[in-house]
């Protein structure tokens, strides 16, 4: 399954990377093999450091 790039100081939204997660399970049919395992896990911490931003930028 390919990775996603992730380039240094870039930070997709919260929305794009919510949507790559929820196509993710939509794919695997609510079962991950260990490597979507992987993916899912790298993508949540994708999440939240978009989230951050998403509230940094607000504040």
């Amino acid at each position: 399954m390919p990775e996603s790039p992730v380039v240094p100081g870039f930070v997709r939204s919260a929305a794009v990377v919510n949507e790559e997660i929820r196509a993710l399970w939509q794919r695997s049919g609510g079962v991950l093999a260990p490597e979507g395992q992987r993916e899912y896990e790298r993508l949540l911490v994708e999440w939240a450091a978009a989230v951050q931003a998403d509230v940094a930028e607000a504040a």
